[in-house]
């Protein structure tokens, strides 16, 4: 129950539904993979073997125990389904996440986007369109400590402690051309912009711009 308000924005999306059912003209969904970026800090932490673990640290201190803050990059994944509701008007959801975690110091992160989007497509086309989202969401960045434990020298396990997330509003701006390649089947590069308030306390900006490459289901077809 306390991480519901990160998926409001899906489920204010997914109410919409039923009353335009007879009226949607287009459903889609996709997966995709792209990169965003933020840059480090330039903060630190201290690793566990510091008398104060976890703790604020100056990278530019004498102090053995402090790890650097990372910037935020590497692989992101995302799962997006909407409905138009006539050829230019519809709304949307999308879930974008880092399928394997990255350090950050001495500990593991995982960032995730999740947000409910109003889509307008300015110009479509049967083989093309130019997309538009604007909406709002969540953002979640979660923290956990690994940690190792053998019996002898014959097995040893690797574990992972969560040790806490951040949680954070966004606001999500994105755009995307739309290519049919084959009857049903769709091809979107798209550029997203997510500005998360308080995201600086974790990385060095607020505002992640992200490319991302979507392939996907449409009921509509290419006639």
């Amino acid at each position: 129950m306390k991480q519901i308000h990160l998926y409001l924005p899906v489920f204010a999306v997914l109410s919409c539904l039923p009353a335009h059912v007879n009226a949607q003209t287009a459903v889609d969904a996709s997966v995709g993979f792209g990169t965003g970026h933020s840059k480090a800090t330039g903060a630190g932490i201290e690793n566990g073997s510091s008398g104060t673990p976890f703790a604020s640290c100056a990278i530019s201190s004498d102090d053995s125990f402090c790890q650097s803050m990372p910037k935020l990059d590497g692989l992101f994944m995302n799962l997006n389904g909407d409905v138009m509701f006539n050829k230019h008007i519809g709304v949307g959801a999308g879930f974008n996440f880092q399928p394997g975690k990255s350090d950050y110091g001495p500990l593991r992160y995982r960032q995730m986007f999740i947000d409910g989007n109003v889509l307008y497509e300015p110009i479509s086309r049967k083989r093309w369109a130019l997309q538009i989202q604007e909406g709002i969401g969540s953002a979640r960045t979660g923290f956990s400590f690994p940690d190792s434990a053998c019996i002898g020298t014959a097995v040893c396990v690797d574990q992972s402690q969560s040790v806490g997330t951040a949680n954070h509003f966004q606001w999500h701006t994105g755009a995307g051309v739309q290519f049919l390649l084959a009857d049903h089947i769709f091809f979107r590069p798209q550029f997203d912009l997510h500005y998360v308030p308080n995201l600086d306390h974790q990385f060095g900006h607020n505002a992640v711009p992200m490319v991302m490459f979507n392939i996907g289901y449409t009921s509509r077809g290419k006639d």
